[in-house]
């Protein structure tokens, strides 16, 4: 293994979580400082990547390492985007902490510079999996209506005409303007622009309802479900709930006991886990847009935090 400057190396994964069980392989992660040329000659690498595993084909088994250590620098690009890789590390407690040193605690200590409400990364994901395996009828009812609302325009006029008319309630919502200022709508997760055309619009409405819907019934028999993908959602989306409520997440998780339940598949999809999941991501929509949290991170703090690390470095 190549010799990093090491900020900081955890155990992650399930054993983070609190949710692995006897074939779990262990997950580390880190944050290494780069070298001083690196730094000069601006070749800093993202990462580095280690593994006990033979083969890329063959299935991690619980004798398995893999390791993944960030350079610091995209680390906080990471954490600014709210990547939920990097929220969760630095949440990890001090028992997880393999090494650890003082730059790590000072990052830690500020974490909070990193919160913002739009918590993008971590409820993307959380609904991406959600959909693949299921979901609620109210959802597609939701995408159907403004189809057919949209359906009465022409395909080529902008989304702009029909602004006024947009039906509102669950799943339909107008949202922030884009960075640029372009007004905003949202239809069960997916963000619709003001400029777009409107037969570009009912495509992507379209292609979610057939697809959707398709899987959904898939669900309804437990087939096809990919329960750990199914319980990674679920873990998320607790996350961003006990994040956007209390400002921290803890770990290992307090429903430790019921994600592994998902992950091993012992409960039904369509008649519990779907509807606790679409539920709780109800919640994260509304806690979200009520949060007081920036819209953005505090990124002029962590560039100065990493210009004063690497220049305290380099002068030792």
């Amino acid at each position: 293994m190549k010799k990093l400057k090491l900020i900081v190396k955890m155990k992650f994964g399930s054993h983070l979580y609190g949710t692995d069980t006897p074939e779990s392989d262990r997950d580390y992660k880190g944050v290494f400082l780069p070298e001083k040329d690196d730094v000069f000659l601006n070749r800093i690498p993202k990462s580095y990547n280690f593994t006990t595993k033979n083969g890329c084909d063959s299935k991690n088994t619980s004798d398995d390492i893999d390791t993944e250590i960030y350079s610091l620098h995209y680390f906080v690009r990471l954490a600014c985007e709210g990547q939920t890789v990097a929220i969760d590390m630095l949440h990890a407690p001090d028992n997880m902490l393999l090494e650890t040193s003082a730059t790590w605690e000072l990052i830690v200590k500020s974490r909070n510079k990193f919160y913002t409400k739009n918590l993008n990364a971590f409820v993307g994901y959380a609904r991406r999996q959600a959909a693949k395996y299921g979901i609620k009828g109210s959802r597609l009812n939701a995408a159907k209506e403004v189809v057919g609302i949209l359906s009465k325009y022409g395909r080529e006029e902008k989304l702009q005409v029909v602004w006024g008319v947009l039906p509102l309630g669950d799943h339909r919502y107008f949202i922030e303007p884009s960075p640029n200022g372009i007004e905003q709508y949202q239809v069960c997760g997916k963000v619709m622009q003001a400029t777009q055309k409107i037969g570009y619009t009912i495509d992507i409405l379209d292609k979610f309802y057939k697809e959707y819907g398709k899987r959904a019934k898939l669900a309804a028999e437990n087939k096809g479900v990919d329960w750990k993908a199914v319980s990674h959602a679920m873990r998320v989306a607790y996350q961003v709930k006990e994040l956007l409520t209390t400002n921290t997440i803890t770990f290992p998780l307090k429903n430790a006991d019921y994600i592994r339940q998902i992950k091993n598949g012992e409960l039904d999809f369509q008649t519990e886990v779907s509807p606790n999941l679409e539920k709780l991501m109800d919640e994260v929509e509304i806690l979200s847009e009520k949060s007081t949290l920036p819209l953005k991170p505090n990124r002029k703090f962590w560039d100065k935090f990493i210009i004063e690390t690497i220049e305290n470095d380099i002068h030792q």
